[in-house]
């Protein structure tokens, strides 16, 4: 029998992906929203659609320990997508994990890099990181079968506009670089994030582990991205780099959070925090079936 999946966050940007991958793949699926989400058109419009698909609505709220524990006891299996704001409020969906019992597997908000394995966490993000680190090590002592996503670089906040700030399409003339543009990062459809998250969620060989999303047509620095971008709109762009001295001098004089933006893009596109090291559990090797979005194809979806 099918493993029953709770989404918490399940309206946010990347819990409706994985939301309807969890539909798609034919498991009983179950979400976890306020009530007054049906006051938002957007969201009113995507539960609608996932009602019809057949997923259940739970209404209820993190701050509602009823409720939480309520839904918890329902499923086999929780994911929670939960955005920055509500790091912290995992831990009460710990203990409601505890409290019930019966929770095959519970995955926290990983979506991102992987924290454990930062060269270096900037002061900017200490807060964020060492959070996530804090909830595995509560997650661990309390015993919580458990799998951790390594998501790396989210397609629609990296590569629809190649990592331009402010920006919501790929340029056309000019494109600023980081650093030299040559480290490796790995870049993921949002959809296939969906499907590679529920994969993870149900798969015996994940149980405990770091899984780390890197499918290999999707390996690439900036410079490549930028090189294959210009093939496809038949123009040299105009490149502007910012050495790595710019982007700590930024870092260092910009207020938190307007801060965070540089900081996770030295993380990435200098300092090399997604790829360059060895993983056990990679999707590449895990779901070799998977027919992902590579990054031409979803290039030519921008010209």
């Amino acid at each position: 029998m099918a493993e029953k999946i709770l989404i918490l966050g399940a309206t946010g940007y990347i819990g409706k992906y994985i939301t309807k991958a969890s539909i798609a793949l034919g498991y009983p699926t179950f979400v976890f929203v306020r009530s007054s989400s049906s006051q938002d058109k957007a969201k009113a419009e995507f539960l609608d659609s996932i009602k019809a698909s057949g997923a259940t609505i739970l209404h209820g709220s993190l701050e509602d320990y009823a409720s939480l524990l309520a839904a918890i006891k329902q499923v086999d299996i929780v994911i929670s997508a939960v955005g920055p704001a509500q790091i912290h409020d995992q831990y009460k969906v710990i203990e409601a994990i505890k409290e019930a019992g019966t929770v095959k597997r519970f995955l926290p908000s990983e979506f991102g890099n992987n924290p454990a394995v930062a060269k270096k966490i900037h002061p900017a993000l200490q807060g964020m990181f060492g959070l996530k680190l804090q909830l595995r090590k509560t997650i661990e002592e309390a015993g919580i079968p458990h799998t951790y996503v390594s998501t790396n670089s989210f397609a629609g906040y990296f590569l629809a506009n190649l990592a331009q700030p402010g920006q919501f399409s790929p340029p056309r003339d000019k494109v600023t670089i980081w650093g030299d543009g040559n480290t490796k990062l790995v870049i993921v459809e949002e959809g296939d994030i969906g499907t590679y998250t529920i994969k993870s969620a149900v798969d015996p060989r994940t149980l405990n582990q770091v899984v780390y999303f890197r499918p290999p047509a999707n390996i690439v620095s900036q410079n490549e991205i930028v090189e294959l971008w210009e093939k496809k709109i038949g123009k040299t762009l105009e490149k502007s780099y910012v050495p790595e001295e710019a982007i700590l001098k930024t870092i260092e004089e910009t207020p938190f959070p307007n801060n965070l933006f540089s900081a996770i893009t030295h993380c990435i596109f200098v300092q090399g925090d997604q790829y360059g090291f060895d993983v056990e559990y990679d999707t590449a090797k895990l779901y070799p079936d998977v027919k992902y979005t590579t990054v031409d194809e979803y290039l030519s979806r921008l010209v």
